[in-house]
């Protein structure tokens, strides 16, 4: 027994023994050897410097950098840290009065608590930057760190490009990967690809004296992490081209959109007003976001997807295309117009008086004859004498041509359009109690039907192809790599349209240009087909629109323009589309009334009487705010200098 006993305190003390040499070793191991956590007991002479990757360069099929980073640098404040601090010199140096900076202290603390960096003023003006380089070692708790900032060479493609801005707290706890003073892609291919063009932080850590100057790496570099910048993208835009789209569209509202039919690539999109890039960047990023938020013709609105416009006369070849394959009509299939539909019980006034403008169909669309669609809209929808069955055949049809849903572009915000169903009607006019009359003016694209420029666009290339299309897309590759982006490389066909019947259409649709509607749109050398379109408008003068694609066979360039409040297609839509045209496919415009043409579309401004209306309330009251604010400003100014 006392052998036993003995054994067993043996045991223990080995054990106990093993325990304090094992512990012993680790922290030997921890306190001499591993010099990781050394850094950590010495953070007040070695600072976590945290570097910001480079986004991704975006480059347009030209190999040109369109969107690109300029180094600025946030000044970051780790609120435990600032001790002794000359605040009025600091202040100086910031152009802000103390208030400010409590203000601006005590958000920090809140946000992120109070030993890690926070943003105390981002992305500082150079002067400012300068001023601060040279002093920072003077205020411990302050660092600057260096900020890639996105840079737009050509001032233009606001609505594509969108913009970046610093996440918010809801970002931070729905993705770990973002921390305090990160940004993020806030609107267009920014925010789609935001996964993309990121990159990943790193981290250096630096060594201060006791002024708190930097004095070198800590450890050579060893434990520092590179920063990964982001992957680049290359679009199918063309910038020279978006550049003509937005000075042709200067001083008007309204939007173009161009894709190439063979791919889907998106060459141009301009959504007017249009702004400056590079408003939305930098230390006035927030002043000016305001201004364009407040702007009464709505300058951050991207019409090109969003708006939703009546088709006006662009959507006959649709129609034409329904009742082709449905059998309701021939190619030889005529009326006898003299001006105006009766058929309904009320006029329907159409664009032409003489006779013979409606009698076939290739005809009718040259000469865009509304009697003509009416009465085709109705053997649609009044087939086998069941309206319901009937609107929902037409319906199918134009869903098919990518009408009332989302294409899917790589945008975010995409508008649907609309195109009525029964359910409709049953609710504006009762169950059972409307027939092809009382829907009458969707035969020439009014009424109920809405279609987005994109969408427009989107359904010329569908006719220039002869029944398919490819999803619109901006973004061609990621640094080469076009795998990422397969779903753009499949083929929609639409319907098993036979191929006579698409070039019945498209056959009328050159006559457009060539004798029709359109014959502003010619371009030489080049079959141009289109289609002009005059949608009314309820709030004022109709909208100005054309569709268009080009050459007539084996298309290259697909385009919608529509241009608010200007009037007829052909006066300003079909003008403007055909220089864009005739810019992509020869690469310049020829001197002589082409440049006329194009100087004067250029210059000429169309804006609508509400908006002029609303634009001068506001010039009032910003002038009655600015006076108010000087009569602040002055009373302040008394009140300091005031001595009793």
């Amino acid at each position: 027994m006392p052998v036993y006993n003995q054994s067993r305190k043996n045991v223990i003390r080995a054990l106990f023994i093993a325990v304090i040499c094992i512990l012993g070793l680790r922290l030997f191991y921890l306190q001499i050897m591993e010099k990781k956590y050394r850094l950590l007991a010495t953070a007040q002479a070695i600072q976590r410097k945290t570097v910001y990757p480079t986004r991704g360069i975006i480059y347009d099929r030209k190999g040109r950098a369109v969107v690109n980073n300029d180094a600025l640098y946030d000044l970051m404040v780790t609120p435990s840290e600032v001790k002794s601090l000359d605040t009025a010199y600091f202040c100086s140096l910031l152009n802000i009065d103390i208030p400010t900076f409590r203000t601006r202290l005590h958000r920090a603390m809140v946000r992120n608590g109070p030993v890690r960096p926070s943003v105390f003023a981002p992305l500082l003006p150079q002067d400012v930057f300068g001023r601060l380089q040279e002093n920072i070692y003077q205020f411990p708790g302050f660092d600057l760190v260096e900020r890639p900032v996105r840079n737009y060479p050509f001032g233009v493609g606001a609505h594509i490009f969108g913009f970046i801005g610093e996440v918010d707290s809801n970002v931070i706890k729905r993705n770990s990967l973002y921390q305090a003073g990160d940004f993020i892609g806030i609107t267009g291919l920014e925010q789609t690809y935001e996964p993309i063009l990121m990159g990943q932080r790193g981290v250096n850590y630096v060594v201060r004296d006791v002024r708190n100057r930097i004095v070198g790496s800590y450890e050579n570099g060893t434990y520092d992490t590179a920063a990964i910048a982001g992957k680049n993208l290359h679009l199918a835009l063309d910038i020279k081209l978006q550049q003509l789209g937005e000075e042709l569209l200067h001083g008007k509202i309204g939007s173009i959109i161009a894709i190439d039919p063979q791919t889907g690539g998106v060459l141009t999109m301009v959504s007017s007003p249009e702004f400056d890039p590079n408003a939305l960047k930098g230390a006035e990023k927030g002043n000016n976001y305001i201004k364009l938020l407040r702007d009464p013709a709505k300058p951050l609105f991207n019409r090109a997807i969003q708006a939703a416009y009546p088709p006006g006369s662009t959507f006959k070849p649709l129609d034409a295309l329904a009742a082709l394959d449905l059998g309701v009509i021939t190619p030889a299939f005529g009326i006898s117009c003299t001006g105006a539909y009766y058929g309904c019980g009320r006029v329907m006034h159409c664009t032409e008086h003489w006779a013979g403008h409606s009698r076939d169909l290739r005809t009718a669309i040259a000469w865009s004859c509304n009697s003509y669609f009416a009465d085709i809209y109705r053997k649609i929808i009044d087939q086998r004498h069941n309206v319901v069955a009937g609107l929902q055949s037409w319906k199918k049809y134009m869903n098919a041509f990518g009408l009332g849903q989302r294409l899917g572009i790589d945008l975010p915000h995409e508008g649907t359009g609309n195109i009525p169903d029964t359910g409709t009607y049953n609710r504006l006019f009762g169950k059972g109690h409307w027939s092809s009359c009382s829907i009458i003016s969707c035969a020439i694209g009014q009424g109920e039907v809405l279609e987005t420029p994109l969408q427009i666009a989107n359904a010329m290339c569908i006719i220039g192809n002869h029944g398919y299309y490819y999803t619109p897309h901006f973004v061609v590759s990621v640094d080469n790599d076009s795998s990422l982006l397969s779903p753009f490389h499949i083929k929609h066909t639409v319907t098993h349209i036979p191929d006579e019947m698409y070039q019945v259409v498209v056959n009328g649709m050159e006559d457009v240009v060539k004798q029709g509607t359109g014959r502003i749109a010619q371009i030489e050398g080049i079959s141009v087909c289109g289609k002009t379109g005059t949608a009314q408008n309820p709030h004022g003068k109709d909208h100005s629109l054309f569709a268009a694609f080009a050459p007539k066979d084996h298309p290259r360039i697909a385009i919608a323009v529509v241009v608010e409040n200007a009037g007829y297609g052909a006066t300003y839509a079909a003008p403007i589309a055909s220089l864009m045209m005739e810019q992509y496919l020869k690469d310049s415009i020829p001197s002589g009334p082409r440049t006329e043409l194009m100087k004067r579309m250029k210059n000429t401004t169309i804006l609508p009487q509400y908006l002029l209306d609303e634009m001068k309330q506001m010039k009032a009251k910003d002038s009655i705010r600015i006076v108010k604010k000087e009569r602040r400003e002055k009373a302040r100014e008394v009140a300091v200098n005031w001595k009793p």
